[in-house]
This record gives C-alpha cells, structure tokens and sequence, in this order.
C-alpha cells in the first residue's frame, strides 16, 4: 500500500513527528512509527485470524471426511470455542486492570501473543484422522484465548498512539493492515502450500496444510515484534500488587462507579459484546460455510478470502474516516443494518440456480456478491466499536475499560457459536447456521440504538467507591 511521504500518509499523523514523554497514556500529537509498528500486529495476527480460524485451518478440518465430516465437525468446532469465550469471561476481567495497574501493557501483549504463536505451530500434529480431532479444536480455542488477552492490552494501546481527533482514522487503519496482511499471508498460502504448491510440499498426511500452522505462526511472530520496540510501555498506576480476589472486588467498584457516572459505557460495553460475536462468527464460520453449504474447494475458499480483505480493509479505511466525520455510532448502526440484509440473502438464496432476466443466477455467484457484502460491513463495524470505546476511555484506565470490553464480548461469547450449533442441530443443515449468526447481529443493533454515542473530549478519570 503506497502512500505519500507527508506526515499526512499514515492515517491520523498530524502536527511534529514526536510523542509526549514515555508511557503517557494520551496523546496529543501522533507519530508515524509508533502507528506503523502498533498496525504490525494487527498485519501478522491475520495469519491467526484469517488463515488458521477462518479460511483454511478449519476449512481443512470440516472438508476432511475423516474427521467426521462438516455438520460434525462444525458442532465440535462451535462447542470448543463456546468453552473458549466463557473462559474468557471468568479469567479476562481483570487483564486490562492489572497491566495498567503494574505498568505491564507491553510485556503481556508479548507473553500473550507468544503463546498464541506456540499453539499455532502445535497445529502441524493435527493428522486428518479422527483422533486428531480433539487436539486441533483445544488448540484452537486456547489460542482463542489468549488472542484476546493479548488484543486487551493491544486495543488500549490505540489511546497512546492517537488524538481524540484521530483515533476514528487510526483504528480503521490498524483493522485494515490486518486485512491488507490477511491479504498476502493467504495469497502466501495459496500458491505456496496448496495450490498449485510452489514449494513442492507434499500432500501426504495433509502435510501441506500442516505446515500452513507453522507459516501463520512464523508470520505473526515476525510481525508482533515491532510494536515490542516501538511503542513505550506505560507507567504504572499503583505500585503494590494486589491478589486476583482483591482486583475483582476492585472490578466491580469500578463498574459500580462507571454506571454512576457514565451508564451508556456500560449500555455500550453490552451492545457491543452480542454484535461483536455475531462478527466473530463471520469470520469463524465463513469459510466452514463456504466450503460445506456453497461446495467452495479448498482452494475457492481461500480466494474468496483474499477478496473479502481486500473489500474488507477498504471498508475499514473509509468507514474509520467516517468515523471522525459522523461519530462511531452511526458508522455502526449502517454497518450492522448492512450485515443483516447480506446475510439473510445467503440465507434465503442458498446454495440454489434462478434465472433472473435470462442469466442464471447460481449459489456460488450468490455467496461471492453478498459474502463480499458482507466484508466490506464487517470491517467499519470492528474498527469503529474499539475507537467508540476509546472514546470513552478515562485518562489512565484504557486498559482496564478494553479489559471490560473483552470481557462483556466473551461473557456472551457463546451466543453466536451455540446458536450456529443449535440451528444445524434443529434443522438438519449447515446453511441454517448462518440464520442463528444473523439472530445475534440483529439483538446487538437493537441494543445499541438507544446507547448515547461519546463525545470528542476525553473523560476524566473515574474513581472507585
């Protein structure tokens, strides 16, 4: 992606080319090298993101007969990261709290995303036989887990790298790079490892899908880095350490005093939590659906999916300046109206031919116009919930606020995975799945519609009582 060399390129960079002093938690200039480097992650976890949970690793899993086959495999799928997103909800409360309590936001960005880098790479010993199964669907969702403790510590980050003025725009970029790297880290696997194979690896054993595991995570790895470098860590709050027992008392004095002072954080926060599983679900299960309700090979899939980014990452680019414009709430709300009419038309048209005024309209054109719909959507809705949040963020508690955000999400987590499993059971048939995904996306905007969007102006700091 080329872009001038003002310091206008980088989305949000205004002003001189320089930060206030080290671990401030908010900004009143930006500086390109920070955003470029914190951006970088967002670029490698698309390896996790894109190629290991939505277009090819579980792909892989449900189109592999023996393993059970797609209706069974996509059960045990969604149970697994069910159990992964209430996890999430009972360990997750109090990671943003204590990385700005102990001034470890950087360090446990780093401890989480190694280990989703090692369970990436244990993904190699997922043999396709039925055994293996189990294995790959515990691998996934603990990495699931600790994806989004680090994407805690990394979402609050977006307060120290951008203005109030500029955090629309540098949201919507990060999610973009994750796109853009989504991009070539499965162009990388395509022509590489499965089709027509560059490298020359194998089949046997699903060799070369295995080895996929181990590229995503030597991609994430090398490009987790430079915000390690980039980015200072933040000063700490409090200098004694408290027990886990004691932060969770400290927790919900904390949302105590947030709902007195500042009730829609807490009607956001809510909102937020069903639609953003209902995003999650996309990602999660498109692929799955692709391959087992539209007939998509392997291969289709993943070049569906390189087109999805790249409408993705241009929906987040210009929804996160739409953003800034119009306010994060209304980016949202369209957003979501938008996913709804996408998704209940693949829903109704199905897997199915009509003819439309002498051309024939078949199921894959079906899931390519409106699966693409879908991702031009999916990206401002992502971009714009984080930035509406940091909105929202106190001076100094950002990552205790995303922590509740992470929390909130996964404590409803599993409302999008049980009801896509609920509705194949009911029905029968993988393509009602998608109606239990649209279920949670529609209770999500009638949350939010009455949510007061934030204002421009940071808020102060809330204390606890």
């Amino acid at each position: 992606m080329s872009r001038p060399a003002d310091s206008s390129a980088t989305p949000g960079a205004s002003g001189p080319r320089h930060s206030p002093a080290a671990g401030s938690d908010r900004r009143t200039v930006t500086n390109k090298r920070q955003i470029a480097a914190w951006a970088s992650w967002d670029w490698g976890s698309a390896a996790f993101n894109a190629v290991m949970t939505t277009f090819v690793f579980t792909v892989y899993l449900t189109s592999t007969e023996a393993f059970g086959g797609e209706d069974h495999v996509s059960q045990v799928l969604g149970a697994a990261l069910a159990i992964a997103g209430l996890t999430i909800a009972l360990l997750a409360p109090i990671t943003g709290q204590r990385s700005d309590a102990g001034g470890r936001r950087k360090l446990w960005l780093g401890v989480n995303s190694l280990l989703v880098v090692v369970l990436t790479a244990l993904c190699f010993f997922v043999y396709p036989q039925a055994e293996f199964l189990l294995l790959a669907v515990i691998l996934l969702a603990a990495a699931n887990v600790f994806m989004e403790f680090a994407s805690v510590n990394y979402n609050a980050m977006l307060v120290q790298i951008s203005t109030p003025s500029t955090i629309g725009k540098i949201s919507g970029f990060g999610w973009a790079m994750g796109y853009f790297g989504g991009i070539i880290a499965l162009a990388i696997v395509l022509f590489g490892f499965v089709s027509p194979g560059f490298f020359g690896i194998s089949t046997d054993n699903a060799l070369n899908v295995r080895l996929v595991a181990v590229f995503s995570a030597v991609w994430f790895a090398a490009f987790a880095l430079p915000v390690m470098f980039a980015v200072p860590e933040i000063k700490p709050v409090r200098a004694e350490r408290i027990s886990f027992a004691a932060s969770y008392r400290l927790l919900f004095r904390r949302i105590k005093s947030i709902y007195g002072s500042s009730p829609h954080t807490i009607f956001f926060l809510l909102a937020s939590a069903v639609f953003r599983d209902g995003l999650a679900a996309i990602f999660t299960f498109g692929g799955v659906i692709a391959a087992g309700t539209f007939g998509f090979a392997l291969q289709e899939v993943i070049i569906f999916a390189i087109a999805g980014n790249v409408i993705a990452a241009l929906g987040s680019l210009a929804g996160g300046s739409l953003d800034d414009r119009i306010g994060p709430k209304r980016v949202i709300v369209m957003s979501l109206i938008g996913l709804l009419i996408a998704g209940l038309a693949i829903f109704a048209l199905g897997n199915e031919d009509y003819a439309v005024f002498g051309f024939t309209w078949t199921g894959v054109v079906t899931f390519w116009v409106f699966g693409l719909l879908l991702c031009l959507f999916v990206g401002p809705a992502q971009a714009s919930s984080r930035a509406f949040l940091a909105r929202l963020a106190p001076e100094g508690e950002a990552g205790e606020l995303f922590g509740l955000y992470a929390t909130t999400g996964r404590a409803v987590s599993f409302l999008a995975p049980t009801l896509f499993t609920v509705f194949i059971a009911a029905f029968g048939s993988q393509r009602y799945g998608i109606l239990g995904i649209m279920v949670v996306l529609l209770a999500g905007l009638l949350v939010l519609l009455p949510v007061k969007p934030p204002s421009r102006v940071a808020p102060a700091a809330i204390p606890a009582r």
